[in-house]
């Protein structure tokens, strides 16, 4: 095996994207890779300091979605432009923008799922940033992306993964198992 130094190369990493408010109510959203599920209602994100932190200080409420195969391109340049010095960020996505009915943060309907979540703690806050622990306080998801049995589909929303050590985008694929059943037969 080669080694390589610690880094951050834990996969996959979804490619997360925060809606969130600023303080005369303009939308804004950011890419940001480091993110999960903190236990059943609550993420967790590390964040820099960006117009998002800056909203977030104002009003601790914002969404969460997942960025797809279909918004890569604008879900990447929210990622490299910054809401604090190009004013006109938002509309070059040219994606449509709600208001959340749960939160006061923007969604954005090009998404397929979207989760509207409120501010329950800020680690380790320092100039440069902090780890923000959240509630998910509902998940919104549009119709056309629910299975037969009226939840989610996964499989249908095709989301994409960030690859850190390429830094590309990887299209996730289909179902290959059953989580809790497949184990089973080592039993």
């Amino acid at each position: 095996m080669k080694s390589f130094k610690s880094t951050a190369w834990l996969l996959p990493q979804p490619v997360l994207i925060i809606g969130t408010y600023d303080k005369e109510g303009k939308p804004n959203a950011m890419n940001a890779a480091w993110g999960g599920q903190w236990d059943m209602h609550e993420i967790m994100i590390s964040l820099g300091s960006h117009q998002t932190t800056d909203n977030l200080a104002v009003n601790p409420e914002f969404t969460v979605t997942f960025a797809t195969a279909d918004t890569l391109v604008a879900s990447d340049y929210v990622g490299i432009a910054s809401g604090r010095n190009t004013p006109d960020k938002m509309q070059k996505t040219g994606w449509t923008i709600e208001k959340a009915p749960n939160v006061n943060a923007p969604v954005f309907k090009e998404f397929p799922m979207t989760l509207e979540c409120r501010v329950k703690q800020k680690i380790d806050e320092s100039e440069t940033g902090y780890y923000l622990v959240a509630e998910i306080v509902n998940i919104l998801c549009d119709e056309q992306y629910l299975a037969e049995d009226g939840k989610p589909d996964v499989e249908k929303m095709n989301l994409i993964t960030f690859d850190p050590v390429h830094h590309t985008y990887i299209q996730l694929g289909k179902a290959v198992g059953n989580a809790f059943a497949d184990g089973k037969q080592l039993k």
